[in-house]
C-alpha cells in the first residue's frame, strides 16, 4: 500500500479531542480544510507534548522576530466545539515533527503513522517515494493564532482528566485508588 498524504494548507479547525471517560479516554487531532476533515489517533502525552512544544516555539518566534507582528498579534476565536462525528480514525501517529517556518509565517505539524514495517530513520518525501511501505502522514500549516488556541486547549483537555492521589501520583479512578504508598511501607 502507497503512502497517503494528507495536507491542509489553510486549515480552518486544528483541535484535539476525546472520545470516552476519564481513565478510559481515546484522544485524537482533527483537522477541518473547506471538504476534507482527517482526524488521527494520539496519545495523551503526544497531546501535552505537541500542546507545550508549540507554546515554546511560538515564544522563539516572538523572541527572534522571524514572524511578522501582524502575524504574531492575530487573534482567532477559539474553537470549543467537540469533535466532529462520525469519527474517522485515518492512522495512529507515531512521530510528530514541528517546523516554524519564516517564509510562509506558518507553524507546520507533521504527524507521521506508526510504521507497519520497520523503518529506522525518518524518511524525506523523496525517499519515502521510493518505498512502498512508506508510514502515512499529515501536515498542517498553522497560523501563530491557530497554534497558541490549539495549544491552550489542548493543555486544558488533558488536565481535565483524573486527578492525581496526592501521595503517589499515579490517577485516581471515580471507583477509588489503592495507593502503594498506603501500605504501611516507609522509607
Amino acid at each position: 500500500m502507497s503512502r497517503r498524504n494528507f495536507l491542509h494548507a489553510t486549515p480552518e479547525r486544528f483541535i484535539a479531542g476525546t472520545v470516552g471517560v476519564p481513565g478510559e479516554r481515546a484522544f485524537f487531532i482533527q483537522v477541518k480544510s473547506q471538504h476534507l476533515v482527517t482526524a488521527v489517533a494520539v496519545e495523551k502525552t503526544q497531546v501535552e507534548t505537541l500542546a507545550t512544544r508549540i507554546q515554546e516555539i511560538i515564544k522563539d518566534v516572538r523572541k527572534s522576530g522571524s514572524a511578522s507582528h501582524d502575524e504574531l498579534n492575530l487573534s482567532m476565536p477559539r474553537d470549543s466545539e467537540p469533535l466532529e462525528f462520525p469519527l474517522d480514525e485515518e492512522f495512529r501517529v507515531g512521530i510528530i515533527a514541528l517546523l516554524w517556518s519564516p517564509d510562509e509565517q506558518r507553524l507546520i505539524v507533521e504527524f507521521q503513522a506508526i510504521a507497519e514495517s520497520e523503518i529506522e530513520d525518518l524518511l524525506t518525501d523523496d525517499e519515502a517515494a521510493l518505498i512502498e511501505d512508506a508510514p502515512d502522514l499529515l501536515a498542517v500549516h498553522l497560523r501563530i493564532a491557530q497554534a497558541r488556541n490549539f495549544a491552550e486547549r489542548a493543555l486544558a483537555l488533558v488536565s481535565a482528566g483524573r486527578q492525581p492521589c496526592i501521595f503517589c501520583g499515579l490517577p485516581i479512578d471515580p471507583d477509588g485508588h489503592l495507593c502503594p504508598r498506603a501500605n504501611g511501607y516507609r522509607r
